[in-house]
C-alpha cells in the first residue's frame, strides 16, 4: 500500500468503483485510489472476474444494461455499495462528420453517454440512501471546446457534461458529491491509431498529459473534506515554447 506523502491513507475503509479500468486513465485512477487505501472495484470489457488484496475485477460492458446489472449485484454481494464511483469508460476516434458512419456514432453514444447513465442510475440510489458518496465523471476538453474531427466524441462528451450537471442538481442536499474531470489530450493507447505526431494541429504525444496526471485530479477531488465540493476540474498540457 502506497499512501500519501504524509503516510496517511485517506481512503482506508472505502470502496471505489472505476469503469474502463483495464488501461489508460481508468487503470491509473484505480491504482491511485487503491494506493490511497480504498478497496477498488475495476470494471472493463477486457477484465476477467478476479479478486486480490483490496481489488475486485469484473468483466462489464457498461453500454449493456444486463452487464451493468450483473456487476452491480456482484459488487453489492461482495463488498457492498461503493463510496466512490468513477465513470471513466469511453471510446474515441477522429473522423469528420461525413466520414463517421451511423454505426460508429451509435457505438460512441452507447459507450460514452449511455454507459455513464447506466452506471450512475445503478449506484446513485445506494449513495443517496447512505447520505454520502462521490460520483466522478470523466469528461474531456471536447465537452466544452468544438474540435474538428470529433463530431461523435464531442456529441457524447457534451452530453456527459449535461448529464453531470443535471445529476448534480438532482443530488442537491443529499450529501452525495459530484465532480466532472475534463482533461485535454492524454497519452493513452487510444491515440495510437490516430498517430497525432504526424498530423498538423494535434498535440504531440510527448507533450500530452499522462494518465497519472488525471488520476491525481480524481484523487484530489475525492479526498477533500466533506465540506468541500469540487464541482469541476479542467486539465490541459502546459504550453511549451
Amino acid at each position: 500500500m502506497s499512501g500519501t506523502a504524509d503516510g496517511a491513507y485517506p481512503l482506508a475503509g472505502k470502496v471505489a468503483l472505476v469503469t474502463g479500468a483495464s488501461r489508460g486513465i481508468g487503470l491509473a485512477v484505480a491504482a491511485a485510489l487503491r494506493g490511497a487505501g480504498a478497496h477498488v472495484v475495476r470494471l472493463a470489457r477486457s477484465l476477467p472476474d478476479a479478486a486480490a488484496d483490496r481489488q475486485t475485477d469484473l468483466r462489464c460492458d457498461v453500454s449493456r444494461p444486463d452487464q451493468v446489472e450483473r456487476a452491480t449485484a456482484a459488487v453489492l454481494a461482495s463488498v457492498g455499495a461503493p463510496h466512490i464511483v468513477v465513470n471513466n469508460a469511453g471510446t474515441f476516434f477522429v473522423k469528420h462528420l461525413a466520414e463517421t458512419t451511423p454505426t460508429e456514432f451509435a457505438e460512441a453514444v452507447a459507450v460514452n453517454l449511455a454507459g455513464p447513465f447506466l452506471v450512475a442510475r445503478a449506484w446513485l440510489p445506494h449513495l443517496v440512501h447512505r447520505g454520502s458518496g462521490h460520483l466522478v465523471t470523466l469528461g474531456s476538453v471536447a465537452d466544452h471546446v468544438p474540435l474538428p474531427g470529433s463530431s461523435a466524441y464531442a456529441a457524447t462528451k457534451y452530453g456527459v457534461r449535461g448529464l453531470h450537471e443535471v445529476i448534480r442538481a438532482e443530488l442537491a442536499g443529499t450529501g452525495v458529491r459530484t465532480t466532472l474531470v475534463s482533461p485535454g489530450p492524454t497519452d493513452t493507447e487510444m491515440w495510437t491509431p490516430v498517430a497525432p505526431d504526424s498530423r498538423p494541429g494535434f498535440t504531440r504525444r510527448a507533450d500530452m498529459l499522462a494518465p497519472g496526471d488525471v488520476a491525481e485530479a480524481v484523487l484530489f477531488a475525492v479526498t477533500r473534506a466533506e465540506r468541500v465540493d469540487v464541482t469541476e476540474i479542467r486539465l490541459m498540457p502546459s504550453a511549451r515554447s
